[in-house]
């Protein structure tokens, strides 16, 4: 692995980093900083639009997938589940509106984002077992493995070496 491999911005064809690579980094850098001063934002620049950055744990065992997934502020009404193609897609969209009225001033702030993932996985899913549930922000999908996906584990005897 070369060095410039280890850099947390893709490179231009010229071998330097893109200036659009590099602003997108340290504007992760600032935002992770005011994150950590108590101010929650899910909004990142994404082409120029604003994407939600929605944190995704996924785990397997012998029978099912899972997949969680953290969208505080949303409900299920913002959010559509597709199953095609061995493909699970999360998609949705966050809007938000707060408005303050007080005797000297007035102030009015509007956000608004989407996300999209996509998940390819590895062996046949049996979709008419497929599930998804949402309490306080967190999306739960359990996708159970098809029959044939549910093979045993053969164990295997381990020898005394010669």
């Amino acid at each position: 692995m070369a060095l410039r491999d280890l850099a947390p911005w893709h490179h231009g064809k010229s071998g330097t980093p893109a200036l659009s690579d590099l602003q997108r980094e340290v504007d992760r850098v600032f935002e992770s900083f005011w994150n950590g001063l108590g101010t929650p934002s899910l909004l990142r620049e994404n082409g120029g639009a604003m994407a939600l950055d929605v944190r995704v744990d996924t785990s397997e065992d012998d029978k099912a997938y899972h997949v969680t997934a953290e969208l505080p502020g949303m409900t299920e009404k913002d959010i559509e589940v597709t199953f095609a193609d061995n493909m699970l897609t999360i998609s949705g969209e966050k809007r938000e509106e707060k408005e303050v009225k007080e005797e000297n001033y007035h102030r009015r702030e509007r956000s608004f984002g989407s996300f999209r993932r996509s998940f390819s996985l590895p062996s046949e899913v049996d979709e008419g077992k497929i599930s998804a549930a949402f309490k306080d922000g967190v999306m739960t999908i359990d996708l159970p493995k098809a029959k044939s996906a549910q093979k045993k584990a053969k164990k295997i005897t381990i020898s005394r070496g010669k």
